[in-house]
């Protein structure tokens, strides 16, 4: 798998903390990029524009076995996982403090811990609790993170001491 990045990254200066860059993203398929299998509207734009910035990586046990088609053609790579553990194993081989993961479940704790940038979604399935405990962002939807990334001094707003 090649995790570099396609350009510099996103860059997000925060105050109190410093410069936070991101050239990874990392997403729970499940509940956080779909509902019952099936991409949520908007998710498929989002990922056409945030993979000219970001190396973007789908992590899925695939409950629905969909996942493949449903990200056909975008820019991202998909790995087949069964456990939060194979996903904060998956993390550890990549810049940690460059990283930016997403999910909603519980098995992405770890991952969301692990991660320069934490987010927990809030989408039609919930979110685990220990989730959003762990993460440094919560969002009511995967669209909101991905127009926080794209427009970063919202991030700066929210991070900021």
């Amino acid at each position: 798998m090649n995790t570099e990045p396609r350009q510099a990254g996103i860059h997000v200066d925060v105050p109190g903390s410093g410069p936070l860059v991101l050239t990874h993203l990392i997403l729970d398929f499940t509940g956080t990029l779909s509902l019952d299998g099936h991409l949520l509207p908007g998710v498929a734009e989002r990922l056409r524009e945030l993979g000219n910035q970001l190396s973007i990586t789908v992590l899925t046990a695939d409950t629905f076995g969909t996942a493949a088609r449903q990200l056909e053609g975008l820019p991202v790579t998909l790995r087949h996982i069964q456990t939060g553990r194979d996903k904060a194993d998956f993390m550890a081989g990549l810049p940690c403090s460059q990283t930016a993961a997403v999910g909603n479940g519980r098995n992405d704790v770890a991952m969301v811990r692990m991660a320069a940038l934490g987010v927990a979604v809030i989408g039609p399935e919930g979110c685990a609790g220990e989730l959003v405990a762990a993460a440094k962002v919560v969002c009511r939807d995967i669209l909101d993170i991905f127009d926080l990334l794209r427009r970063p001094l919202r991030l700066k707003a929210t991070l900021r001491e």
